[in-house]
């Protein structure tokens, strides 16, 4: 599917829905931490975990967006094989059921778990629910796994900044888990990573729609400049103005070599 075709196809109406809330609105005065998180204006948690940071909208009973630094991989301890509720969040703001959504559909992660592997703790929190949302499986595993990759190869060059969130969209066809965990199916998920400082800051960013045609081999179309990102979503992404007009022709190559584990 091409970008022009996706972004039709999830209108106008991503604004008017409310994605992920924006940098203003996370910015916002706060009240009542909860595991150095907040409440960020309306129903926008901040939760800070180790290693990683999820904005959970207690509305939507789903994650929105997340930022993490990922930096020099120096572990490799197994991921956690349970997925669980977040026992230090308030029930109402979450899923109802850790459960397998099924219908196709895996428990996506926002922030992997192969990006955190040199703490149990991180990877225990990974597989908590506020991470987590319905991703088609092709999609989880292949479009989206492709990002990630990129981003577990990259880190051993830069330290990277990673940024990402939900495009809810307005289509319940496919909101096949209300009724199971209380949540909708997004249409979309956006990331941008940040390598790089100065005049050699690089930046590239990915809407990737929520389907199972989104496979490893169709990622390049889903690139978009940040400028384009940051209409799309209303978020202010923290990299240089010249860096927000590129967009690159293909996503960023895995070095020959690379250890993805």
């Amino acid at each position: 599917m091409k970008l022009s075709a996706i972004i039709a196809s999830l209108s106008i109406s991503l604004v008017a829905c409310a994605t992920a809330p924006t940098t203003a609105q996370i910015m916002r005065p706060t009240m009542g931490a909860v595991r150095g998180g907040s409440f960020a204006g309306g129903h926008i948690q901040k939760l800070d975990y180790e290693g990683f940071t999820v904005w959970l909208d207690c509305a939507r009973k789903g994650p929105v967006k997340f930022m993490y630094n990922a930096q020099h991989d120096t572990g490799n301890k197994a991921r956690a094989s349970s997925f669980r509720i977040d026992p230090d969040v308030p029930k109402e703001c979450q899923q109802a059921s850790a459960k397998a959504y099924g219908n196709s559909y895996d428990r996506g992660h926002l922030v992997p778990a192969n990006h955190l592997d040199y703490s149990e703790t991180a990877i225990r929190q990974s597989n908590y629910m506020t991470n987590i949302l319905p991703q088609a499986a092709n999609m989880n595993r292949g479009a989206w796994l492709l990002t990630e990759e990129i981003v577990e190869c990259y880190r051993d060059i830069d330290e990277l900044l990673v940024i990402g969130g939900v495009i809810w969209g307005n289509n319940p066809a496919d909101d096949y888990f209300i009724q199971s965990h209380g949540v909708a199916t997004p249409d979309a998920f956006w990331k941008v990573i940040i390598r790089g400082a100065g005049q050699d800051e690089r930046a590239i960013a990915w809407v990737v729609p929520n389907s199972p045609a989104a496979t490893k081999r169709n990622l390049d179309p889903y690139l978009v400049s940040i400028d384009e990102l940051e209409r799309l979503t209303g978020e202010t992404i923290p990299v240089a103005d010249y860096a927000k007009h590129d967009k690159p022709a293909s996503s960023w190559v895995l070095p020959r070599g690379c250890d993805k584990s």
